[in-house]
């Protein structure tokens, strides 16, 4: 097995979106998942626009991470034009609210499909539990343990 531990080090000190999207696609030609994986990580915890460990960091990382798999899926760049426009609407708690209690949505699946269940709007509720109702993280709640994860 290589020793990654330089590239790593470079990935963790870095926020050149370019750089670890470059990064994220010379691993995967490799078959190195672990320099993958902490590059795509980083990549999607660089959100200008929030601070990091506020629901808003974390929606947004989640936002990132969801358009960046389909670009790659799909070839060509990808923006969750109704989120962002819902957003826009009624803010980021309300569309987390409303992921929550409604119907389980694609990206849902998609993320847990992916094994990114960590970054589904229903864990975001889970993990900031503080600033949403009790029936709001309970119906979070119950979606992550009905395929199978619980954050606790």
């Amino acid at each position: 097995m290589l020793d990654h531990s330089k590239i790593l080090k470079h990935i963790q000190s870095t926020s050149d979106q370019k750089s670890l999207k470059t990064i994220i696609k010379n691993a995967r030609e490799q078959g190195a998942a672990e320099v993958e994986e902490a590059a795509f990580r980083k990549l999607i915890s660089i959100v200008p626009e929030a601070e990091p460990g506020t629901v808003e960091h974390d929606f947004w990382t989640t936002v990132h991470a969801f358009e960046f798999a389909l670009s790659e899926e799909r070839g060509r760049t990808t923006k969750l034009t109704r989120t962002r426009q819902k957003v826009t609407r009624v803010g980021v708690m309300d569309t987390l609210e409303d992921w929550a209690f409604g119907k389980q949505t694609t990206g849902f699946d998609m993320l847990v499909e992916r094994g990114m269940p960590e970054l589904t709007g229903e864990a975001i509720v889970v993990r900031h539990s503080s600033k949403f109702s009790d029936e709001v993280v309970a119906a979070a709640r119950q979606r992550l343990a009905a395929v199978g994860h619980n954050l606790e």
